[in-house]
């Protein structure tokens, strides 16, 4: 077997005259609020609008279109956390070959139903990507499929690395960009392509907690940045982001959460968790350098009902939602005097629920929740103040 070596600049540049037409130049939005919020100018490469919904697309259209007409005929096998299988999906089906993908099964149904609609076959096998690998690569040696690798794969890599080459073309002047690195695949090709025409660029890579091997960190469990939580990266790619990155830096669940919300209600772009994990740590002040910087932005296929409960959390963080408790005389009256008080403060009530019945209180009380919509934090604690001082008794519940 001939060892897997990384790809040169001009086999990414050969990659992206073969993904030409195919695979779509993503935008780059700058953004007046992140710019503001961190210091220095930042732009988002929004791969999030790429076709199939991430920047898999490319190492997979790179990797199918290099194929034998013998070799698509027997098809294409590959595992996925979700973006890569829609890729292969789609790319395999615009190539005319049969695609067969292995998913865990925790992946989200958004993935899972895009990746069938795309016309390939799903098969959900494990807890964990590494156990998905393992079926896949059990299956491809019976079919006597190629197998197609999320991100240890040189042609992949290449694909990948085209995003790096529509950077230097689109944002000349960036001094650092930020990237999220699950397998590997994405960070390894930017960098690479990055190093080889601009060898001062500050690159930095992004793990989720959760899943962090690349600095030590854990390597198990629940995390919303699902599309990086790979607990071994490739071989090939470790030893190239050892040797291109500047720094791999770490965020958090919740840092992640507040990324999506404010991506989606400053810029109106949809991103899902790992795809967000760049600005996370542009947030977070992880990243280091003051120039311009570039975010990208992977993949946006969040799965809508996550989608909806990092919105109420990210609100909830940021004081735009209110949910409290506190006691009032079970008489006529009371709440509407209390709500009057809450209108008076401008705070928006979303709902109300009296709590009677096996509540540890007098029988003369009730307990009423209220949950509001708010400007801020500063809002919610004058409105609580507001409330104490007219003798109602106040429990924050968010």
């Amino acid at each position: 077997m001939t060892a897997k070596t990384a790809p040169s600049l001009e086999e990414i540049q050969a990659a992206q005259r073969r993904i030409a037409g195919i695979a779509r130049v993503t935008p780059v939005y700058s953004s007046e609020t992140f710019s503001r919020l961190t210091g220095r100018p930042v732009h988002l490469k929004a791969e999030n609008l790429q076709r199939t919904g991430a920047f898999k697309v490319r190492g997979a259209v790179n990797k199918i279109a290099l194929l034998t007409p013998e070799e698509r005929a027997a098809g294409v096998v590959t595992a996925s956390a979700g973006n890569h299988g829609q890729a292969v999906a789609w790319a395999a089906r615009e190539a005319g070959a049969h695609a067969r993908i292995f998913m865990p099964h925790h992946t989200p149904m958004a993935k899972i139903e895009a990746t069938r609609n795309y016309g390939a076959q799903t098969h959900l096998q494990g807890e964990t990507f590494e156990e998905a690998l393992a079926a896949a690569l059990d299956h491809a040696e019976e079919r006597d499929a190629t197998f197609l690798h999320a991100f240890e794969d040189e042609d992949v890599i290449a694909g990948q690395g085209t995003i790096g080459l529509e950077l230097l073309e689109q944002v000349p002047n960036f001094e650092t960009v930020v990237i999220p690195i699950g397998g590997g695949g994405l960070a390894s090709g930017i960098a690479l392509a990055i190093r080889a025409v601009k060898p001062e660029a500050r690159l930095v890579g992004v793990q989720a907690a959760a899943y962090a091997p690349l600095v030590g960190g854990r390597i198990g469990g629940v995390t919303i940045a699902e599309g990086i939580a790979v607990k071994h990266p490739g071989e090939l790619t470790s030893s190239i982001l050892r040797e291109v990155l500047d720094d791999i830096v770490i965020v958090s669940d919740e840092e992640i959460s507040q990324a999506i919300v404010l991506l989606l209600e400053r810029t109106k772009l949809v991103v899902e968790g790992a795809g967000a994990a760049s600005v996370a740590a542009l947030l977070a002040d992880r990243v280091g350098g003051n120039g311009p910087v570039v975010a990208v932005l992977s993949g946006g296929n969040i799965d809508p009902t996550l989608l909806i409960s990092v919105m109420r959390h990210g609100l909830s963080l940021s004081g735009r939602y209110l949910v409290l408790r506190t006691r009032l005389t079970d008489r006529p009256g009371e709440l509407i005097k209390l709500l009057s008080l809450v209108a008076d403060e401008m705070g928006n009530v979303l709902s109300v629920e009296h709590h009677r019945e096996g509540m540890d209180m007098p029988v003369i009380e009730s307990e009423v929740e209220l949950t509001l919509m708010m400007r801020d934090q500063a809002h919610c604690t004058a409105l609580v103040a507001a409330l104490e001082a007219n003798g109602y008794p106040v429990e924050r519940m968010q």
